[in-house]
């Protein structure tokens, strides 16, 4: 026998690697999908209001110092709901199109 009888026949492989590349080269078909375009927050964040107990100058008594937690509790629930407020407005998702709708 010689060198060449003891390998493959040259044309199997050939075919087999020509039938592999070919299956590389085709793509499937394209379907119509919904193509999600993420869009940049539009809503400001509200300013930080001044807070009583970091207005306090001098050494307050415990009833001035309660007055201002008091109110600071207060400003903070307020300044907390515009903050939430503006997460919702930018973390909510678009309306998808309806079903069957051409862009």
């Amino acid at each position: 026998m010689t060198q060449l009888d003891s390998r493959l026949p040259c044309g199997a492989c050939l075919a087999f690697i020509y039938s592999v590349l070919a299956g590389c080269a085709t793509s499937p078909p394209e379907t119509p999908g919904t193509v999600v375009i993420p869009v940049e927050c539009q809503q400001l964040v509200p300013d930080r209001p001044n807070m009583p107990t970091e207005q306090i100058r001098q050494r307050p008594t415990i009833d001035q110092w309660i007055q201002a937690a008091l109110a600071e509790i207060e400003r903070r629930e307020a300044y907390e709901i515009k903050l939430r407020a503006a997460l919702v407005a930018c973390t909510t998702p678009l309306d998808p199109p309806p079903t069957g709708a051409t862009p």
